[in-house]
């Protein structure tokens, strides 16, 4: 894959092809030499797993680097062994794109201690903003460009997501997912389910620099435990309504959302409703009933998946 990225904008450039490799807790850094001393505005954390898609991987990171802002560095974590096309894949890219730095940890860490390392890491660079990515979606041009201008337009806002579009295998609308738009709508539905697109987010590093991280201890649904420790602390949170992102709902979508996630999605809502003093039979009622559909076998989770989507929809609309 050719990439042709114009990085004018990225300061005190110099060769690509000039590396060093160094370790940082339980990461090895391949980073260019160009990278010392400079400040980005925004960091973009993606983590590469054994069993990802090349192919997918590509066009994420292509999505990413072929965004109309350009005032980024793309953090990409291999987390454990990886295949050697994978590999090369990463390698190549790496050493050709000076808006790319390459992240690696021996064994499996998962997601949550992934992105809490690049956003250590990125420290040295003074972002203002951090960017959620995953390996297998895809970014609309201006995804950047649009959350940043939210930011500058909205000083008061911490988080903003928007809303996306799913896609199949082979990168056919399949559904659209849209979130409640203003801080009171997100918080009137927090109890009861996430109201931010994992993938879409962004949030302003000075809230991460007061030490707010993913729990490394959750394997997954960390980004709904932190959006719950943001909104106690008084962070203000926001959606785009527009799409600025593709999300891939490949074949296995369902089969993935097994016992670990549906449990700890439960204990996410136990723990929305307790911290945000918002327990009553209807909060309960909902958490154990998404509990019990999320048992279902995949053909009527799909079903549930779908009709949930519809409601959703509905609510937020009607709201």
């Amino acid at each position: 894959m050719e990439l042709s990225i114009d990085n004018a904008q990225l300061r005190n450039t110099v060769s690509p092809m000039l590396m060093e490799t160094r370790k940082q807790s339980d990461f090895v850094i391949y980073s260019h030499f160009h990278l010392a001393n400079i400040e980005v505005e925004s960091i973009v954390g993606m983590a590469v797993y054994a069993g990802d898609r090349v192919d997918w991987v590509a066009l994420a990171i292509e999505s990413v680097l072929r965004q109309t802002y350009q005032d980024f560095l793309l953090c990409v974590v291999i987390d454990g062994p990886i295949a050697p096309d994978m590999r090369d894949l990463l390698t190549k890219l790496d050493k050709e794109q000076q808006r790319m730095v390459l992240i690696e940890s021996e064994t499996n860490l998962g997601l949550a201690a992934c992105m809490n390392g690049v956003i250590d890491y990125a420290n040295e660079f003074s972002p203002s903003f951090f960017f959620r990515m995953d390996s297998d979606d895809i970014c609309f041009r201006g995804r950047l460009a649009r959350q940043v201008k939210f930011f500058r337009d909205n000083p008061g806002v911490s988080v903003v997501g928007s809303s996306l579009v799913e896609i199949d295998e082979k990168g056919s609308s399949v559904g659209r997912r849209k979130m409640p738009k203003k801080h009171h709508e997100i918080m009137r539905f927090m109890p009861k389910r996430c109201s931010l697109n994992h993938p879409t987010i962004a949030i302003r590093y000075d809230v991460l620099e007061q030490g707010f991280r993913y729990n490394p201890q959750l394997q997954n649904t960390q980004d709904y435990f932190l959006w719950v420790d943001l909104a106690v602390a008084g962070f203000q949170f926001a959606n785009i309504n527009k799409p600025l992102l593709k999300f891939r709902r490949a074949k296995g979508f369902f089969k993935r959302r097994g016992l670990s996630k549906s449990f700890n999605e439960f204990r996410a809502r136990l723990y929305a409703m307790k911290k945000l003093d918002r327990v009553s039979p209807g909060n309960l009622f909902y958490a154990c009933s998404v509990f019990v559909i999320r048992m279902m076998p995949p053909p009527l989770l799909k079903f549930a998946y779908k009709l949930d989507r519809v409601l959703l929809h509905f609510l937020v609309r009607n709201k």
